[in-house]
């Protein structure tokens, strides 16, 4: 129940508003105008915390005046409208906030890219895996609880804006030219910058980890010429984890991408890849099959490209 001091202000209001705009219809269209910005200063308050019954009273004083209105005793200007219904009330509702499930995601993709990004870009510990002839560098670091995480640095050619769209933008066509993936699926945007998706690996020869699926929230950032890709695991009540699959989990982890200085149409792709995959498998044959996974994304990723750019094929 309400307090009775808040009755009270707000039938106050209401009665100082009716009388206000009683007085603006009798002294013509200008006034009237003035009036009604002063009638709402003074009911705003009170309305963002009506309850239903009053919601009812001041429903009932709008068909008042749409009454008179349609006798031609009170001509609105064609700007204003005082009909309050609880679907544009709704629908306010609706717009002013969004769902605390869509703010759960948002917050959790956030906070995932940038613990990555502290780990990525972090000079201590980093220890040399891999280099390749072609520039390709993956190191490992250890991180508390001994989970090992791997970073993979390369140039691709490409530039900053069309890996974001193929890495993140389309990322539900990713097992078009990655054989590794079985398919990604959206399951909910969260804005144009956060998504919830649902990946499967596919069934591939040499695949030393097994089959299996993620629950993931994808989450990208721009900052002048750089561009940031977070994501990590997450949860989803009607996707529990489906049989035949070991759920693993994934991030927080997170990829860079930034524009070569002499080459803008070139970029430099960094790469923290951070995963626990579930299921009983000896610690030593998941630290030497990740960083075989990032070479191998990074080949088929290079093959992805060569079709856009096909004078280039490194």
């Amino acid at each position: 129940m309400e307090p009775l001091s808040s009755s009270l202000s707000f039938s106050g209001s209401i009665k100082a508003s009716r009388g206000l705009l009683l007085f603006a219809i009798s002294a013509g269209a200008n006034m009237l105008r003035a009036v009604l910005k002063l009638c709402c200063g003074i009911t705003y308050p009170h309305l963002r915390s009506m309850t239903g019954l009053q919601r009812a009273a001041l429903a009932a004083f709008g068909q008042e005046i749409a009454h008179l209105q349609s006798r031609g005793q009170m001509a609105l200007p064609a700007w204003s409208s005082l009909r309050w219904t609880e679907k544009t009330e709704a629908a306010e509702q609706r717009t002013a906030a969004l769902a605390d499930e869509d703010v759960f995601y948002l917050k959790q993709g956030d906070a995932a890219l940038n613990e990555a990004l502290k780990i990525v870009e972090s000079e201590d510990g980093w220890k040399l895996e891999t280099a390749e002839e072609n520039g390709d560098v993956i190191c490992s670091k250890v991180l508390t609880g001994n989970r090992k995480v791997f970073r993979l640095e390369a140039e691709l050619n490409a530039s900053t804006e069309e890996l974001y769209d193929i890495l993140f933008f389309r990322v539900e066509e990713m097992h078009e030219w990655n054989p590794s993936i079985r398919r990604i699926k959206v399951l909910k945007h969260v804005g144009r910058n956060t998504m919830v998706t649902h990946e499967v690996s596919a069934e591939t020869a040499g695949n030393l980890i097994g089959q299996r699926d993620f629950l993931s929230v994808r989450h990208s950032s721009k900052s002048e010429s750089r561009v940031y890709l977070g994501g990590a695991s997450t949860r989803w009540e009607s996707l529990p984890p489906q049989p035949g699959f070991v759920r693993a989990e994934d991030g927080p982890t997170c990829i860079i991408l930034h524009p070569l200085q002499d080459r803008p149409d070139r970029s430099r792709f960094i790469w923290l890849l951070n995963m626990d995959v579930k299921g009983w498998l000896p610690q030593s044959l998941v630290n030497t099959a990740l960083p075989r996974a990032q070479a191998d994304f990074t080949k088929h990723l290079r093959r992805r490209l060569a079709t856009q750019h096909p004078e280039t094929k490194r």
